[in-house]
């Protein structure tokens, strides 16, 4: 069978675009509509999305109040709570949650995927995070932000003790012999007993192995110590390249990295984000996306440079050049993007804010057909495995990509019509994992 596109929902759980709640006919208040929420998973499972990605932070956007007020994308619902809910309300379409390995335990995380890995039958994702964000050492008892390689060095052995508690238990263990009274069999359950450079956890999992054997393993990182922590432990990667020949560059080698470590290419899918919105035309697309970059205010704009440069750029010249940026400790990933963006496009610091202060990563801007053809390109380019669709507001351009543009991937062989099973493994054509403990 040809390749065909994977797709998740990058929800946050709203649009990213900052002048998304602004845009006519949006949902100003989509990041506390249940009932919205509810009915947009809904739509996505009609549309046969692979998954509603929850993407989360750990405290209040770290901008000026002023510019702050503006932004609906500083709070959003707990994703476990959530998705637990959505689960209840949908039947195919996983439910990927980011639970972040610098300001959490290992138990509390293998304990919550456990359980909504049972809740959903099966359709549970972790993406896993090192957080980038400095104010959310504040909310967590620090005074300082962990430093960036010693929160991916402590986010593999985290991964190492979650994964092994998941598999505490055989899939046999509980016998549930009513005759005999026994619930469950001793010897097929296993004692962890992690004792490493930053954890110590003993174990068991107090929960049955989930559905799938593991949730799936989504990773977010694309520095180096990122792109080796995928290579060693994701399932899926969602990157932000910006042309198709970075994304290429990045696909070679995440899936050379794999093959080197001896995995299986195919055991992975990477799917950059993909901010899309839809016209008619693409003149009619080109004047959506003008109007909803016109609604971002210039306070916002210029927050969102500083938070992604992890330095403060309200000083700085607004029609003149970026100076030079000092190192720090942000994302560097994140940090690097936006330099090259700048470099490359010759932008202003003004230009520059604005477009980080709407949406600046890879965007599809166009008809149906055009989006269908560049998508098409991504995968056959193995630029991509496929995309996490990011929509322009909600609920018109979710609505407009799952009414317009999967119809013709789907005549186009690109996307699916069903799914090809009941969990999010079944879905993305991953293996189920062996329990390291009982072959």
């Amino acid at each position: 069978m040809a390749r065909q596109l994977r797709l998740g929902a990058f929800m946050r759980p709203a649009s990213i675009h900052t002048g998304a709640w602004r845009y006519p006919g949006a949902w100003p208040d989509a990041n506390f509509n249940f009932p919205g929420l509810r009915r947009l998973a809904q739509k996505l499972e009609q549309g046969r999305f692979d998954a509603f990605f929850m993407a989360d932070h750990l405290a209040v956007l770290n901008m000026p109040v002023e510019a702050l007020k503006r932004s609906h994308t500083s709070t959003s619902f707990e994703p476990f709570t959530l998705l637990s809910a959505l689960a209840g309300a949908t039947e195919h379409i996983g439910l990927v949650a980011t639970a972040s390995t610098t300001f959490d335990l290992p138990y509390h995380v293998a304990r919550r995927f456990a359980s909504l890995d049972h809740i959903s039958g099966g359709r549970a994702g972790w993406n896993i995070v090192t957080t980038s964000n400095p104010d959310a050492a504040l909310n967590f008892g620090l005074t300082d932000h962990v430093e960036h390689d010693e929160r991916y060095h402590r986010a593999r052995e985290f991964y190492d003790v979650v994964t092994g508690l998941w598999d505490s238990w055989a899939d046999d263990a509980f016998v549930r012999d009513v005759e005999s009274g026994i619930f469950f069999d001793p010897a097929r359950m296993h004692v962890l007993d992690h004792k490493g450079e930053n954890l110590s956890v003993r174990g068991p999992l107090n929960i049955a192995r989930p559905v799938q054997g593991w949730p799936v393993i989504v990773q977010a990182g694309s520095s180096e110590a990122g792109r080796k922590l995928a290579a060693e432990t994701a399932e899926a990667v969602f990157t932000a390249p910006g042309t198709l020949a970075d994304g290429q560059r990045f696909y070679a080698d995440v899936k050379g990295r794999m093959e080197t470590l001896g995995r299986s290419r195919d055991h992975m899918k990477i799917l950059p984000a993909a901010f899309v919105v839809i016209g008619d035309t693409v003149e009619e697309a080109k004047a959506k996306r003008a109007k909803l970059d016109s609604l971002v205010h210039y306070d916002s704009a210029i927050a969102s440079l500083s938070i992604a440069l992890g330095h403060d750029a309200t000083g700085f010249d607004p029609d003149g050049k970026l100076p030079p940026i000092p190192e720090t400790n942000q994302s560097r990933s994140g940090r690097e993007r936006v330099l090259q963006l700048a470099e490359r496009e010759g932008l202003t610091v003004r230009q520059l804010a604005q477009r980080l202060g709407g949406y600046a990563g890879l965007a599809f801007v166009g008809t149906p057909q055009t989006i269908a053809d560049a998508m098409a390109e991504w995968l056959h380019g193995e630029g991509s495995d496929g995309f996490n669709i990011m929509f322009p507001y909600l609920p018109g351009g979710l609505d407009d990509f799952v009414d317009k543009v999967v119809p013709v991937l789907q005549e186009r062989g690109l996307f699916r019509r069903e799914y090809e099973g009941r969990t999010l493994r079944e879905n993305l054509g991953l293996p189920r994992p062996a329990n390291r403990f009982f072959p």
